[in-house]
């Protein structure tokens, strides 16, 4: 069955940075679009950033310039790279996969906590 796995959460004080990673497995990887949602307590999940087969890249506001989605095909692996972080930036970051077109997924990791306090 389908498994995505995340990890790299933690505490980072305010203009830190965390590096999260996403392992997929069960399905073919390469062909399907990633993206990292978050979830703060109290609030809906929100798309944060997403990257598509074919590499194209996309952020919501808040992030873009700080946050930087990749992918590595032969791992299996999606990252967040996540730098100045703020504490609004607080949530339960998850891994998604889908391919919308093909009603296939979506697929959801069981989320890692990120915590930005001094």
């Amino acid at each position: 069955q389908v498994q995505l796995v995340e990890s790299g959460g933690g505490l980072v004080q305010p203009g830190g940075s965390l590096r999260l990673s996403c392992a997929a497995s069960g399905i073919i990887f390469s062909i399907y679009r990633m993206g990292w949602y978050r979830q703060a307590p109290g609030k809906q999940r929100e798309l944060v950033a997403r990257i598509t087969s074919s590499g194209s890249t996309m952020y919501v506001d808040s992030v873009k310039g700080r946050f930087t989605i990749s992918r590595d095909n032969a791992k299996n692996t999606v990252y967040l790279q996540m730098n100045s972080l703020k504490p609004e930036d607080t949530a339960v970051y998850y891994c998604n996969a889908d391919r919308a077109v093909y009603r296939d997924g979506p697929y959801w990791g069981q989320g890692t906590q990120v915590t930005v306090s001094s």
